[in-house]
């Protein structure tokens, strides 16, 4: 019994100094970059869209015209190196859906090129992304088949 409580008390001081030695991250700088970035992509998509709309694309046409835009700049910048820096500075904000999706399938597939095509970049490449997409296309699986049965 005593041999547990010197335990506990051990594990309690090693908590307390371990609590002294982490950095604390700065809570507010990080939110603010997280939005500002989050919301300039989101801007930036916008601006996008409206240029689509205003070349005479329908809506729904410039929608998908500036998602497949946005997707090649997030690639693009992934492979210059750009998009990880902003990334670390910016953190969830750099990660609005489409964009970080983009990002999650090209860095790895930059990490792994030395091992070749088929075995770095080709089996490499969805190791972020894989999961993303087999767990949402289960999901809507099983959405369209209840979808299907109730109705």
């Amino acid at each position: 019994m005593a041999g547990n409580q010197k335990q506990e008390k051990s594990e309690e001081q090693y908590q307390k100094k371990v609590d002294q030695v982490t950095p604390k991250p700065p809570l507010l700088k990080n939110l603010l970059w997280a939005f500002v970035v989050g919301g300039l992509i989101c801007t930036l998509g916008q601006f996008i869209l409206n240029y689509f709309v205003d070349l005479g694309l329908s809506k729904k046409d410039a929608a998908g015209a500036a998602g497949a835009v946005l997707i090649f700049l997030s690639a693009f910048f992934t492979g210059l190196g750009v998009y990880d820096e902003l990334g670390k500075r910016a953190g969830a904000g750099s990660i609005v859906p489409i964009t970080g999706f983009a990002n999650s399938i090209v860095a790895p597939a930059m990490e792994f090129k030395r091992e070749g095509y088929v075995f770095g970049i080709g089996a490499k490449m969805f190791v972020i992304a894989g999961p993303v997409l087999v767990y949402g296309m289960l999901t809507a699986f099983i959405i369209g088949l209840l979808h299907w049965l109730l109705h």
